[in-house]
């Protein structure tokens, strides 16, 4: 029987300047939508699993858009409500070589942000469901999206349906201190943790050793550190993060850490020539949550999951259109990029 996994947050219309220019010189912008959440959605969709995915949007053609996005890649949207005032929106300037790429949110009082519990049936949502993912963004849109995401994980546990989160910290949308009072609570629901050094750092607390993304230094056994400690406070069953080594804007080192409670195990490491970065850690998220739920051990979940995420960095727009054969071939060590015919 098909697996059914459920992701709950916000869908958004991004306009992103094209051919890598600056706000000051765009005259039009290019149009995808995305946000992290649906981002795996669309993934676990591609891998052939049942994925829905949980918002709610305002009835005008902009949310009728955003569905019909979803549903375009294979998404059920059986559970989105449809309601408030407006779809949020980021703005993407992307960077190339030295120059970084810069996000701007417009996205305040988006239908999600306002939604409430009662909008949403999680009995239903969460029936006959394997698995739930969430991310720390959806809490950071403002109390009511506080309150829907914990009555969403109370009613995923209540079902006994596997839990992750991305711990996703945005500077943009709240504080360290702030991120903290909500996320670590809701970690006792969480049975797989995955977030990158910011995010350990600025969510729950946890700082990996002397590790600087910026230089392109990794202290590995930093990352153990926190990771036994994540595991020993919140009682994670597994947690793991993804490895960006920041070249440039243009290029980057990509692997990926994970840790089962007893070993540690990397992935390998991959050079990636970037076209599009955003959506590389949603990518990593469903990559492991389909590897877990097809059996694979840690090891390889890992190995998929890094593989996945590495390819997403390919693919214009959030979303990673890869399919498992494809990404199968990368993990057993096709990286060739030779011409299929």
């Amino acid at each position: 029987m098909t697996k059914k996994v459920v992701t709950l947050g916000e869908i958004m219309l991004r306009l992103s300047t094209p051919d890598h220019q600056r706000f000051i010189q765009a005259e039009s912008f290019d149009v995808v939508y995305g946000g992290g959440e649906a981002n795996v959605a669309v993934s676990l969709a591609n891998y052939g699993l049942n994925s829905y995915f949980v918002t709610k949007l305002p009835a005008n053609p902009l949310g009728q858009s955003a569905c019909n996005h979803l549903r375009r890649f294979g998404v059920h949207t059986d559970y989105i409500q449809w309601g408030g005032d407006r779809l949020g929106i980021y703005f993407l300037e992307t960077g190339a070589s030295m120059r970084p790429s810069q996000v701007v949110y417009d996205r305040a009082h988006s239908a999600i942000a306002e939604a409430a519990v009662a909008d949403f049936d999680f009995d239903e949502v969460f029936r006959d469901a394997d698995w739930f993912h969430f991310t720390g963004i959806t809490p950071a849109l403002g109390d009511k999206a506080v309150r829907l995401t914990q009555a969403a994980l109370k009613a995923a546990k209540a079902c006994d349906v596997k839990v992750s989160v991305d711990l996703n910290f945005r500077k943009n949308l709240w504080t360290a201190e702030e991120a903290q009072a909500v996320m670590s609570p809701l970690m006792q629901y969480v049975d797989v943790c995955i977030g990158n050094e910011e995010d350990a750092e600025k969510t729950l607390g946890f700082k990996p050793g002397a590790s600087d993304v910026t230089s392109g230094h990794l202290e590995l056994e930093g990352y153990k550190q926190v990771f036994r400690a994540l595991k020993e406070e919140f009682g994670f069953e597994t947690v793991a993060t993804t490895l960006r080594e920041s070249i440039s804007a243009s290029d980057n080192r990509w692997s990926a850490l994970i840790y089962d409670g007893q070993e540690f195990y990397q992935s390998r490491k991959y050079d990636v020539r970037i076209v599009d970065r955003v959506g590389g850690g949603d990518s990593f998220s469903a990559g492991l949550i389909y590897g877990f739920l097809e059996g694979m051990d840690h090891r390889r979940a890992l190995e998929f999951a890094a593989a996945a995420s590495a390819l997403k960095h390919t693919i214009p727009g959030d979303f990673n259109l890869m399919e498992v054969g494809e990404v199968m071939k990368l993990v057993e060590g096709d990286a060739s990029g030779r011409v299929q015919r």
